[in-house]
C-alpha cells in the first residue's frame, strides 16, 4: 500500500506557516463572535507578512480583552486595568514606536469606563489598530446592557433597552479619527480586508466589530444577534486588500465602479461600490450613513472614513527615527552645560 504524500505547508512572504501566528485555546463560550475575530486577526497578520515579534497585543478587561491569549502567541502582550489600555499603549508607543500596536477592547471597556482614554488616543492619532468587539452587553458580569446597546434591543432576559446608545464610529469621526470602519464577526472576508488595511495605516485605526454574545444577547429580539445583523446589514462596498508586495497587474479588477485607496506602506484597499456611491474621504457622508442606518434600525458596515493627511503622534512629537528604546544614554541625557543653559533661560524669565 502506497503512503499518502505529506501535504505541503503553505507559507507567507516571511516563509512562516500560519500555525506560528496562533495562540492558546479559547475559554470563551462556544460560538462566541469574539473567537471568529481572533481567527481573522491570525489570518490578517499572517497574510500581511507581519513578524509576530513586531506586534504588541494590548487589552483591558472583559470577555474581549481575554482574546489576545488566543492569537499571535509569539507576540508581546499587555493586559491592562479596566479602560486604561489606550494610556498604557501611549507610553509603550512613545518608547518603541516601531511595533505594531494591536488593541482589542469591548463596548464596556471602550464606551463606558475607558471612553475618556479612547477619546485622547484618537485625537492624538497614535499609530495603532483598535478593535472593539461590540456585543451590547457586559458578558463577564452576566449580561447587563452596555453603553452601545440599541434603543429597543432586548436581550434574552429583562426589559428592552431604552437608553440612547453611544455610536463609537460616529464619535471617532467627529474626533478626526483617520481610519474608521464597522464590520461584523460573521462577515469574515470584509473584516479580514479591513483589518489588513488598518495594519498598513499610519495613525489611529478604529474597527467597531458587531460580535454577538451567544449567552446573553443572541436572541431574535436583540439588534446585535447574528440573525438580526445578517438580515439588517447595509454594506457600503465590497472590500478587498492588495498588499504592497503583490503587483497590481496581477490583481483581478472587479466589474463596476470601484475606488483604490493607497495606504502608507504602499498597499491598496479597493472599495467596490454595491449599494451607493459612498466617499470614504467625506466625514459628513459617513455620519449621514450612520444616522440613516440608526433611524432604520440597521447596521452599516464597511470603511466609513479615511484620511491619510493627518500627521501621526510620532510626527507631532518629533520623535527620532530610532525607537527611544534603542537610543544610547549619551544621546538621551543632555550634558550638564546644556541643562545649565536651559535652567538659566527659565531664571531670566
Amino acid at each position: 500500500m502506497r503512503e499518502r504524500p505529506a501535504r505541503a505547508i503553505k507559507l507567507n512572504v516571511l516563509n512562516e506557516p500560519k500555525d506560528n501566528y496562533k495562540g492558546g485555546p479559547s475559554s470563551l463560550c462556544p460560538g462566541c463572535g469574539h473567537d471568529q475575530i481572533s481567527n481573522v486577526i491570525i489570518t490578517a497578520a499572517w497574510e500581511n507578512g507581519i513578524p509576530p515579534e513586531r506586534v504588541a497585543k494590548m487589552s483591558g478587561i472583559g470577555c474581549s480583552s481575554k482574546t489576545p491569549a488566543y492569537y499571535l502567541g509569539q507576540s508581546h502582550g499587555f493586559n491592562t486595568v479596566h479602560g486604561r489600555m489606550p494610556s498604557v499603549t501611549t507610553g509603550a508607543y512613545a518608547i518603541n514606536k516601531d511595533l505594531l500596536y494591536l488593541g482589542v477592547s469591548g463596548d464596556g471597556d471602550s464606551a463606558s469606563i475607558g471612553i475618556g482614554q479612547l477619546i485622547h488616543a484618537i485625537r492624538r492619532n497614535m499609530d495603532m489598530v483598535y478593535i472593539v468587539e461590540n456585543n451590547g452587553v457586559y458578558g463577564l458580569t452576566k449580561g447587563q446592557y452596555s453603553a452601545t446597546a440599541d434603543v429597543g434591543s432586548k436581550k434574552k432576559k429583562g426589559k428592552a433597552n431604552e437608553t440612547q446608545p453611544i455610536d463609537l464610529c460616529a464619535l471617532a469621526i467627529n474626533l478626526g479619527c483617520t481610519f474608521v470602519a464597522r464590520s461584523f464577526s460573521g462577515s469574515k472576508k470584509q473584516l479580514n480586508a479591513l483589518l489588513k488595511a488598518a495594519m498598513s495605516h499610519k495613525g489611529f485605526a478604529l474597527i467597531d466589530v458587531i460580535s454577538p454574545c451567544v449567552t446573553f444577547n443572541n436572541n431574535d429580539e436583540s439588534m446585535r444577534s447574528y440573525t438580526y445583523v445578517k438580515d439588517n446589514e447595509v454594506t457600503l462596498h465590497m472590500t478587498d486588500y492588495i498588499p504592497h508586495f503583490e503587483p497590481m497587474a496581477e490583481v483581478e479588477v472587479p466589474e463596476g465602479n470601484f475606488t483604490d485607496i493607497t495606504l502608507h506602506d504602499g498597499s491598496t484597499i479597493r472599495l467596490e461600490t454595491i449599494s451607493e456611491n459612498h466617499d470614504p474621504s467625506d466625514s459628513m457622508a459617513a455620519l449621514t450613513a450612520l444616522h440613516e442606518a440608526e433611524d432604520e434600525k440597521k447596521h452599516v458596515t464597511g470603511l466609513l472614513y479615511f484620511d491619510a493627511t493627518k500627521p501621526s503622534l510620532a510626527e507631532d512629537l518629533g520623535i527620532v527615527d530610532t525607537p527611544l528604546l534603542d537610543v544610547s544614554d549619551d544621546v538621551l541625557r543632555p550634558p550638564k552645560e546644556m541643562l545649565d543653559a536651559i535652567n538659566a533661560e527659565f531664571l531670566s524669565i
